[in-house]
């Protein structure tokens, strides 16, 4: 990874009517880095990334991109490849017509397009699919299919919002490799995304954004780790749906229900022998676990202890 930033932001602040979206924003991408940012919705991102991309002037601040100024100035927006949420491909055309699509929107043209295309088709992974509709594959092909589209013309910095919405496991881990592998020869990655445990596995540095400020920032491993030190995360996951007795026992013993998957977690320095402790009270009080985990903390963990620093303050 090379010190040299791609992206450079300076105190970026943007004002909405009376409301502040952004306060003071700095922010540094270099090139053959992975950066996540993070944060809940209405934290700032999509601002920020709207300003990168040279689609709105700050209120205060500044964006330099490869030392331009994106806003400003056309080049500067040209070595920039955004891969959006929503899928932005035609699905009746082929894998490789869409590319080549994209490429001639994208200024590539000639022998360059064809190059550019058998390069997107290697990196994303989608040879084996460049002859079929796009309508006809499955989430995450066109996730990468929507990658190639993005990188045909070389962007130094590629931006992807939300790139693993609607896709499994092992397509999100398809999608990882192609994303390392444009990392691996220099591009600048940007990922914006509500994927803890993706950005925790991917990314070189993760910035956390809160009510348009970034609260903290570094490698996922050394944040974690000075954050919670020896402590481990244990995970309990119940056979049936808690009643209000089990959510009471659960709560006594120091247990939060996390949102989205049911389970119930709790920190704890006693690692595997506080868990087997755990599990001997909750049958003691009629609460029989399927399962209980014990796992090193995750930027999930991380994310909820931002959350009460700024609830604190």
């Amino acid at each position: 990874m090379s010190d040299r930033p791609i992206l450079q932001v300076w105190g970026a602040e943007h004002r909405f009517d009376d409301r502040m979206i952004l306060r003071g924003v700095d922010l540094k991408v270099r090139q053959g880095e992975i950066y996540a940012l993070l944060g809940p919705n209405g934290a700032g991102k999509s601002t920020l990334v709207r300003a990168v991309c040279g689609r709105l002037k700050l209120t205060g601040g500044e964006v330099a991109l490869d030392d331009k100024d994106p806003w400003s100035n056309p080049a500067a927006r040209r070595v920039v490849g955004v891969v959006p949420q929503d899928l932005a491909l035609y699905p009746h055309l082929t894998v490789r017509e869409n590319l080549e699509t994209f490429g001639r929107l994208s200024g590539v043209k000639g022998r360059a397009l064809q190059d550019a295309v058998r390069q997107a088709l290697r990196l994303t992974r989608t040879e084996d699919r460049e002859h079929a509709p796009v309508g006809h594959l499955s989430g995450g092909y066109k996730r990468r299919v929507n990658i190639g589209a993005a990188i045909l013309h070389q962007p130094k910095l590629l931006i992807l919002d939300e790139p693993t919405v609607g896709v499994d496991i092992d397509a999100r881990a398809a999608l990882d490799s192609v994303i390392r592998a444009l990392r691996d020869m220099g591009t600048a990655v940007l990922v914006v995304t509500h994927d803890l445990d993706q950005a925790g596995g991917l990314a070189d540095r993760v910035g956390f954004l809160r009510e348009g400020r970034k609260v903290l920032e570094g490698a996922p491993h050394a944040l974690i780790e000075q954050a919670f030190g020896a402590e481990m995360e244990i995970l309990v996951e119940l056979s049936v749906e808690a009643d209000a007795a089990t959510e009471a026992a659960l709560a006594g013993e120091g247990l939060t229900r996390r949102e989205g998957d049911g389970l119930w977690t709790r920190l704890d320095a006693g690692g595997y022998a506080a868990a087997g402790r755990l599990d001997k009270r909750l049958r003691r009080a009629g609460v029989v676990p399927r399962e209980i985990r014990v796992r090193e903390p995750s930027l999930q963990n991380l994310f909820t202890l931002v959350a009460e620093w700024r609830r604190a303050a």
